[in-house]
């Protein structure tokens, strides 16, 4: 089993960069293409745990599926984000890299090193 997990957008520049990163220092690792095959809302629940963030913190607010997906309403609970979450991935916060228990959002790549250490 990898030991690490990175959900990658090829597309992004600072995705790119990580797993680069990860791939210098020999990490093993699964690639998720997470725009193909999004996280359930279990894993997405699992990683907000991991990466000890708040749940709105890992979302991108300038998307513009964020707004179209409702995803500013602050009345939705945490289970109902997490849901829209999984439906719309292009809303996460990339790349999300994990260990099992912990995880880090690679802005900037340089974030990974904490869990290769």
């Amino acid at each position: 089993m990898p030991q690490y997990t990175i959900y990658h957008n090829p597309r992004c520049s600072k995705s790119r960069a990580t797993l680069q990163l990860l791939n210098d220092h020999g990490a093993d690792m699964q690639i998720i293409k997470y725009l193909e095959n999004p996280p359930s809302v279990t894993t997405l629940a699992e990683l907000v745990q991991a990466l000890d963030l708040p749940l709105r913190s890992i979302l991108r607010t300038g998307e513009a599926e964020y707004r179209e997906a409702g995803l500013a309403d602050l009345k939705l609970s945490d289970s109902e984000l997490l849901e829209l979450m999984h439906q719309h991935p292009r809303v996460l916060e990339r790349p999300i890299v994990s260990n099992g228990n912990q995880a880090v959002i690679g802005r900037p790549p340089e974030n990974v090193l904490a869990l290769l250490s």
